[in-house]
């Protein structure tokens, strides 16, 4: 008798199971699958603070609710630059109604040259919804470092004509404001709406 209730219960246990497999898949969201590096934890951004084409101070809690990619780059870049932005603008596109979710921002590694009026009417070409961020000196390195990247200035022929090295990664955070994707400068509008998408 007691093998018998044994069996029973072990069937009784399985049958639950299955019943409720479906239910605690529903529960947990399923987890991202990201083309670019998944830099979920890294809080990477935290302290950006850089002003916009208004002259007012931004940080990442005012995009709070969109998804946000952030583009270091400057207006005087002759082929990198350009050509992230535009794909960018692609990837708006491909997104549709989803694009009104996303905040596209550069921010200038060149805040000697690149004024928020200058930069502004610089990312509008591109999208007339892109923000392009400026600030001093000290703004930009303290955002700089809180993202991990890199840029620095190459000299050119005269001390006015230099130009700027700098890392041309796409960093992806999500609504909440936590940093989640790091996707090559070189990713296709594809690529980069995909891992977009992924957050929304």
């Amino acid at each position: 008798m007691s093998v018998f209730s044994s069996k029973r219960r072990t069937l009784i246990s399985a049958a639950a199971m299955v019943a409720l497999t479906p239910l605690l898949s529903a529960c947990g969201k399923e987890e991202p699958t990201f083309i670019g590096s998944d830099i979920t934890g890294t809080e990477l951004g935290k302290d950006l603070a850089m002003v916009d084409g208004s002259g007012q101070l931004r940080t990442l809690t005012d995009y709070k609710g969109k998804v946000v990619v952030v583009f270091f780059g400057f207006t005087q870049c002759p082929d990198v630059c350009p050509t992230a932005m535009a794909e960018l603008s692609q990837t708006m596109e491909l997104l549709g109604e989803n694009a009104a979710q996303v905040q596209v921002l550069m921010i200038s590694v060149d805040p000697e040259r690149d004024t928020p009026e200058i930069l502004s009417a610089y990312v509008s070409a591109f999208n007339p919804d892109f923000v392009g961020l400026t600030g001093t000196p000290e703004q930009l390195s303290t955002t700089a470092k809180s993202f991990k990247t890199y840029y620095a200035k190459s000299p050119g022929a005269t001390p006015e004509q230099y130009s700027m090295d700098h890392a041309s990664s796409f960093y992806i955070i999500d609504q909440e404001g936590e940093a989640r994707v790091l996707i090559s400068g070189n990713a296709s509008a594809q690529d980069i709406a995909n891992d977009i998408n992924q957050l929304l």
